[in-house]
């Protein structure tokens, strides 16, 4: 085993922990402000999981599947956050 998987390792731990407790902060936030960075917390630290397991298992395809879905995650902050200001949708 290398030092890259070995940092992996001892990272995925922390990176689980982690999202257990985004999940937590997804459900019981209490404003919808705490609601949406939990989950958009977790949506890119969820990416950044997909290019760790990318390297750990040497697959390339998790890595390019994470830049979509981190795209993805960014314009969704987008919409919300203009949804969130005006209170309206589909602008």
């Amino acid at each position: 085993m290398d030092l890259v998987q070995t940092t992996i390792l001892i990272f995925l731990p922390l990176f689980l922990t982690s999202i257990v407790l985004y999940l937590i902060r997804a459900v019981k936030g209490p404003t919808i402000g705490d609601q949406i960075l939990a989950i958009d917390s977790l949506t890119y630290d969820l990416a950044a999981l997909l290019v760790i397991l990318g390297l750990f298992f040497r697959e390339p395809i998790l890595i390019v599947t994470a830049i979509p879905l981190a795209l993805w995650i960014y314009s969704l902050d987008i919409y919300i956050a203009k949804y969130l200001e005006k209170r309206e949708m589909g602008e």
